[in-house]
């Protein structure tokens, strides 16, 4: 997990410096000070990136709780490094024991429930509920493809293995939700290698055109390895690849332009091809459109056939 960067400033910290209020009034309304929260304030612009926004405002909300909680759902992804997917970060979610109550307002989300002294770890010196205990949580309050998103990742990142979330959904039991944490879990998959993939692969399930297999290897006839598809139809001869920025990303070398990327990427569908095996992409775009994606894999399957 990127380290924080130290730009936080808490206004008893602040007092205890010297300032003023009026001063910090000054500082927010010139904007040198954007207000992260009540009593939190960032020295400069907030951070563009989700993640490390939630970051901070997890440490304003947790510097001013008056009793202790533990960092849980979606905050504890993020402190975990789990991706989400279409998750609110707007407030800062935490779990306590009983006697408790719920409790929400702009900035927090209190949930009540029992909590073992194994789910939960410290991330930093910050008391957060295990990678099982928060991918289970969120599926138990989240629709099932954003379930599906953290629970492959998880997987896919080895922070958590398909036994502890058996056992996390078990412990669950008699909850609000369990029963969609069991078919999430049930369902999700660590070869899933990406927040897209995870999408393709729910969208396929419910347009009724499941995947064979993931991560297929793909050889020429000779033997060599051509290479590894992000889904494969092996019965229709078909082969599935998502299309992501990430996923060029992650694909450069040392001193490589992403120019360079896609040609090889080219080369290789090509040579995948000769070996007449179909070939069928999607983006992005087509994740939001899932009859257009739906009709692009059918035509596929049926050239392939």
């Amino acid at each position: 997990m990127p380290e924080l960067p130290s730009r936080l400033v808490l206004r008893t910290d602040a007092l205890q410096e010297g300032f003023s209020d009026d001063e910090i009034g000054r500082l927010t309304r010139r904007r040198d000070w954007v207000r992260l929260r009540r009593g939190a304030y960032l020295d400069g612009p907030a951070p563009e990136n989700g993640a490390v926004r939630h970051r901070l405002l997890v440490r304003a909300t947790l510097a001013a709780l008056r009793r202790p909680a533990v960092v849980s759902h979606q905050s504890a992804a993020v402190l975990l490094g789990l991706p989400l997917w279409s998750v609110p970060l707007q407030r800062v979610h935490v779990t306590r024991r009983p006697p408790a109550w719920n409790d929400a307002s702009r900035a927090l989300v209190v949930h009540v429930g029992e909590l073992d002294d194994d789910e939960v770890v410290h991330v930093g010196g910050t008391p957060v509920t295990a990678p099982a205990r928060t991918a289970v949580d969120l599926a138990r309050a989240l629709p099932f493809e954003r379930a599906v998103v953290v629970l492959d990742a998880a997987l896919h990142d080895g922070v958590c293995s398909e036994t502890a979330l058996a056992a996390a959904v078990e412990r669950a039991g008699g909850r609000p939700g369990v029963r969609a944490a069991s078919r999430a879990v049930a369902f999700a998959d660590g070869r899933s290698e990406s927040v897209g993939e995870s999408r393709s692969r729910v969208l396929l399930h419910r347009l009724g055109l499941s995947p064979t297999g993931l991560q297929f290897p793909v050889h020429a006839a000779d033997g060599p390895l051509l290479g590894r598809a992000d889904f494969v139809w092996e019965d229709r001869r078909v082969v599935g690849e998502f299309d992501g920025a990430v996923k060029y990303g992650r694909l450069l070398r040392p001193g490589q332009h992403p120019g360079d990327v896609v040609f090889e990427e080219k080369r290789r569908e090509d040579a995948i091809r000769d070996e007449r095996w179909g070939v069928t992409r999607w983006t992005w775009d087509d994740l939001a459109a899932p009859a257009r994606l739906g009709a692009r894999v059918r035509r596929a399957l049926v050239r392939g056939g």
